[in-house]
């Protein structure tokens, strides 16, 4: 049974999720320093299916400019530095023995323009997802029997707020990563 306050509740959870995402994703932009995040979006192919990084070998980063990879199966070596090398990161990783070392080239001027445009379009899909949620919310509220016109609209403006509070959050998120790329 949907009420006001559950519906809410819901909305809540899912903007948190969308919150989360986003931040997840920010978190594997590089920025000036290595962290292991950075190649969470990197897929390998073994085996016949698509596989993360992080299900198929460790990421470490023993030095602020390098990243070390280490296959959990030595014979992924060459796949796994494949992978890295495709993901459009603009990574260039090499095998040394039994792991991969991913130096992180200094960025210049235009690579630090180019995170920005991404960190943008991530921050977007980001609004995107918590608009979703506000409008699905908002079509819950309308499908409520037995509740007054005027709790609807009452509602309808709570969610609006709370549409209002994570777009600004997402914002805040987008104008940190964008001043931590930035940064020289």
């Amino acid at each position: 049974m949907s009420s006001i306050p559950n519906i809410l509740k819901d909305t809540r959870a899912h903007l948190d999720k969308a919150l989360e995402n986003t931040k997840h994703e920010f978190s594997t932009i590089r920025s000036g320093k290595a962290s292991p995040a950075m190649l969470d979006t990197v897929r390998v192919e073994l085996y016949g299916t698509q596989m993360s990084l992080n299900q198929v070998a460790t990421v470490s980063s023993p030095e602020p400019r390098v990243l070390i990879v280490t296959p959990f199966d030595k014979g992924q070596l060459k796949a796994i530095e494949k992978a890295i090398r495709e993901a459009d990161l603009g990574l260039d990783p090499s095998a040394q023995g039994t792991l991969i070392r991913v130096p992180l080239p200094s960025m210049n001027e235009q690579r630090r323009k180019d995170l920005v445009k991404v960190v943008h379009k991530l921050a977007e899909e980001g609004r995107v997802a918590v608009r979703h949620w506000r409008t699905d919310a908002r079509e819950r509220l309308k499908k409520l029997t037995g509740v007054g016109e005027d709790e609807v609209k009452h509602a309808e403006k709570d969610v609006q707020k709370v549409h209002d509070d994570y777009m600004a959050k997402i914002d805040a998120l987008l104008k940190a990563k964008e001043a931590e790329i930035m940064e020289v």
